[in-house]
């Protein structure tokens, strides 16, 4: 197995865990927010915390598929 076959699922492992990371950033200052009363920038985090989490699902399938196509 070529290291450059496996830079294809390593890369999306890297780019999901940079994105849990973002969504997380993001759900804290939705509640920072939400205990501060502004309930429309709570919302905002909100939005871009579960846009992020998406975006770290979508790279954890990609790896996921490189896995299965690499080691059958």
């Amino acid at each position: 197995m070529s290291a450059k076959a496996h830079k294809g699922g390593s890369h999306h492992h890297e780019l999901a865990a940079e994105h849990h990371e973002t969504a997380a950033q993001h759900h804290r200052e939705a509640a920072k927010h939400y205990e501060a009363g502004d309930h429309e920038k709570a919302g905002h985090h909100a939005h871009v915390a579960h846009a992020h989490g998406l975006h770290a699902t979508h790279h954890g399938h990609e790896a996921a598929k490189h896995h299965a196509e690499h080691h059958e």
